[in-house]
């Protein structure tokens, strides 16, 4: 196999396995660097103390349950099962880590920005701003974050006979047709 500029390729010492150090594939020395993150020691030392003291907590109730206590069989047994979920998560968030991506400060292209106002509440339904702006752009599945907006509002008298709080709701519904991609908690009201 010719090598670039005519150099040979190294040769592995024996037993060393040099595709263990190909950039970009899970498993490589690159990958198993983001395991070594302070946030990523943090959760090994945490896994680790989780799963001895839920260890210790089962043979603590073994003890118990062989001096007497019968309920002690189910928490002897309980433990354990809590000791292996532990395990399982964080083998999990492992897996999660070494097949992803390693994480950039560049937001990946085509994301829409996040500050994207809101279109605020126009008098009438049906005409202002709210009615007549524009979706936003980008595709139906990626998901817009959007920053609450502070509106201020003016407080709209109840007319002949209505009820304030049945024109307060009328408000909100009218918000949420003309905002449809909002949710409830984004209701500058």
């Amino acid at each position: 196999m010719p090598t670039p500029e005519g150099t040979k390729p190294p040769t592995p010492a024996r037993g060393y396995d040099v595709a263990s150090e190909t950039p970009g594939r899970p498993g490589t020395l690159g990958a198993m660097k983001r395991l070594w993150t302070p946030a990523w020691v943090l959760r090994h030392v945490a896994m680790v103390v989780l799963v001895v003291g839920f260890c210790a907590l089962g043979w603590w109730q073994i003890s118990r349950a062989a001096a007497g206590n019968t309920l002690s069989w189910a928490y002897a047994v309980e433990w354990p099962i809590f000791a292996a979920f532990v395990v399982f998560v964080w083998w999990r968030e492992v897996r999660h880590t070494l097949r992803g991506e390693p994480a950039t400060d560049d937001p990946p292209a085509g994301t829409p920005p996040s500050d994207r106002p809101v279109a605020p509440l126009a008098s009438t339904p049906g005409t202002g701003a709210a009615a007549t702006a524009a979706p936003p752009t980008g595709t139906p599945d990626t998901p817009v974050v959007r920053r609450p907006v502070r509106v201020v509002r003016a407080t709209v008298p109840a007319g002949d006979g209505e009820d304030a709080d049945l024109t307060e709701y009328n408000r909100y519904l009218t918000w949420l047709n003309a905002n449809p991609g909002a949710r409830p908690g984004d209701y500058p009201g």
